[in-house]
């Protein structure tokens, strides 16, 4: 064979025969036989080049299989026996259980089924699909189209987050701050960094993308908020030939109007909510379309997200009052007044699933997350997979959420968000265009870094599992700690960090910039922590975030601790009996103070300074051997007797 395709004819020597009776005969045979051994030579070609690439990016697997192949493959003898196992079954378990024993993590069972597979193409393709089981890496990226430099247009935790996925894909980091982030975490771990001026500076497309080409960025990852779902900032992306990590402009133009995302779900016979088919014209007509629909209904900003420009009507009397604040609130927002209308439907459960589709058309679901537990429409506590949907509705559901995906041509980590009634009917709402900030629960429970998903995908990856290989593990719970006061109305907390210790042990993630001595600001949105706990379990997972809670200090600010504390004991949360009205209905807030730390008295401003008197005074008398009066206790009590006077 190797003699055939280095050109050499392998029966040569046969032609080359004194006989020239035969001479002519022998000659068309050779050339027969050599054009039948064309198909096999490509073959050996596409096996050498694969084998090649297998040995550079797995040397350890490729040892492994290359020992493997060798102790059960023989030369051909006179019996033209191949295996010295018969039958390739026998061939296939052989293999299967020498990785097993390298790689105990891997599913026997599961790489047996594959390995008897006639559809897999090549022996390589069953192994490299065995091994994706056990590393849960669903897209496959070539090393030759991995970004060198990206550069992170955002700050706070999901800033440092996509920094450590792509420290992880060994990808240079470029990152961009405002002058009150100079201190930060994310600036300090970056490989560069470049102030781009005041808080606002973090929506200046132009200088973002001046730095990008300055850099010589390959990609721009936008992480959520900001300019995440920006259609335009992704345009001016694709323009400039930089990669925006999310997907192209077009299909965040489709899904980021919620009338026309509403659009291609009715099209793609995804349930949706009654509503407006076209944004409201003003307030005359929001009656009027009110009035059609039935109350109690819902005015929504078209551009909205995060629980913005959004207001329940429950009658007549409130259109008035709510379309102007709804439209004010998304203007601030979004920069755009435009709102729509839809059916509100009461206590629901709101459900999200991730997807994740590469730029050759697969798109899958890898699971749903609850985020019923909300505040003013703002996500507060999320957990996957929800103890409410059954593994047929998750179906249905995770196939709705592909079919608008796929209508969109959609590419990237994305979220298909649904409400879901008490009858376990569900209607579409939205799609974020973007990572989550709780996607730490669906990583959780499927073993998957979607940041690095996310771009490898961006690269060019291709997506290499299939849907029937989506599997949950277990269960995970997130909290949301932001700086608030949730006993004074959940106003925002400002100040320095005294002392800062996270929660440790099994089953703890805690995502963060926090540290003793960090500020916290007006300036940008209020979130501190993402706490995440995953279990075997619900029961388990509720058991560790409760103790991790418990452990969690962050003093010199209030926080939103002992919020979660008061949802994580109600009976109601423990069941799992939740909806987007579980605040209110379950009295949370007039709970939480039973769960605020309980401070000793404190000591007096004058008690303090007799205190710190008497320590420097008993220090120095230590030091000097005098046991006189020190001028740092007399000039203590000298200003407290003139207070007293």
């Amino acid at each position: 064979m190797e003699t055939f395709i280095k050109g050499k004819t392998i029966l040569f020597g046969m032609a080359r025969k004194k006989d020239s009776r035969t001479k002519s005969l022998r000659l068309r045979l050779v050339s027969s036989l050599n054009k039948g051994l064309i198909p096999l030579e490509h073959s050996y070609k596409a096996v050498k080049k694969l084998s090649s690439f297998i040995k550079k990016s797995a040397p350890l697997a490729y040892g492994e299989i290359e020992h493997l192949i060798k102790s059960n493959l023989i030369p051909l003898n006179k019996k033209n026996k191949i295996f010295r196992k018969h039958g390739l079954a026998d061939f296939g378990d052989t293999i299967t259980s020498g990785l097993v024993k390298k790689f105990p993590s891997i599913d026997e069972q599961e790489l047996k089924k594959i390995v008897k597979d006639r559809k897999s193409q090549t022996f390589i393709d069953i192994i490299a699909k065995g091994l994706s089981v056990r590393e849960k890496e669903y897209a496959i990226l070539p090393q030759e189209k991995k970004f060198l430099r990206i550069l992170i247009a955002n700050r706070g935790e999901i800033a440092l987050r996509v920094m450590r996925a792509c420290r992880e894909l060994d990808i240079e980091t470029v990152l961009v701050y405002s002058t009150n982030d100079k201190n930060t975490l994310p600036v300090k771990y970056a490989d560069k960094a470049f102030c781009i001026g005041q808080a606002v500076s973090y929506l200046d497309a132009k200088k973002i993308i001046g730095i990008a080409k300055n850099t010589k960025s390959d990609a721009i990852h936008p992480g959520y908020g900001f300019l995440a779902e920006n259609a335009k900032f992704a345009k001016l992306c694709e323009k400039s030939g930089i990669k925006f990590i999310g997907p192209k402009s077009k299909s965040i133009e489709l899904l980021g109007d919620k009338v026309r995302a509403k659009k291609i779900a009715a099209k793609a016979k995804v349930p949706i909510l009654p509503g407006t088919s076209a944004p409201l014209k003003n307030k005359k007509h929001a009656l009027k379309v009110a009035k059609q629909i039935g109350y109690p209904v819902m005015i929504k900003a078209v551009a909205g997200g995060g629980g913005k420009g959004m207001r329940i009507v429950n009658n007549k009397d409130e259109i008035e009052k709510s379309y102007e604040s709804a439209e004010a609130e998304a203007y601030l927002s979004f920069k755009d007044r435009t709102l729509y209308m839809e059916k509100y439907i009461e206590g629901p459960r709101h459900i999200e699933m991730q997807i994740l589709g590469d730029s050759y058309g697969n798109i899958i679901y890898i699971g749903e997350r609850d985020c019923s537990i909300q505040r003013k429409h703002q996500k507060l506590i999320e957990e996957a997979p929800s103890h409410y949907v059954s593994e047929d509705l998750r179906e249905k559901m995770g196939d709705a959420a592909v079919k608008i995906a796929k209508a969109a041509k959609y590419e990237g980590v994305g979220t298909v968000e649904f409400l879901v009634d008490k009858n376990k009917n569900f209607h579409f709402i939205e799609v974020n265009t973007r990572i989550q900030v709780e996607h730490g629960v669906t990583e959780m429970v499927t073993g998957v870094d979607l940041v690095k998903e996310q771009i490898k995908i961006a690269s060019g990856g291709v997506l290499a599992l299939k849907q029937d290989s989506i599997k949950l593990e277990g269960h995970a719970i997130e909290c949301r700690i932001n700086a608030e006061d949730p006993i004074g109305g959940f106003v925002p907390s400002i100040g320095t960090i005294a002392n800062y210790l996270p929660p440790g042990g099994p089953g703890i993630r805690v995502s963060s910039i926090c540290h003793s001595g960090f500020k916290v600001l007006s300036d940008f949105d209020s979130l501190l922590s993402l706490l995440i706990c995953h279990g075997s379990t619900r029961s388990e997972a509720l058991s560790r975030m409760r103790r991790a809670l418990h452990e969690y200090v962050i003093s010199g600010i209030k926080t939103t601790i002992p919020f979660h504390l008061a949802v994580l004991h109600n009976k109601n949360f423990i069941k799992g009996n939740v909806t987007t009205s579980f605040i209110e209905k379950n009295s949370i807030l007039q709970r939480v103070n039973d769960y605020c730390i309980k401070k000793e008295n404190q000591p007096t401003k004058d008690e303090k300074v007799i205190l710190i008197t008497t320590t420097i005074s008993k220090y120095m008398g230590a030091k000097n051997g005098s046991n006189k009066a020190n001028a740092w206790v007399s000039a203590g009590r000298q200003e407290i007797m003139e207070k007293e006077r």
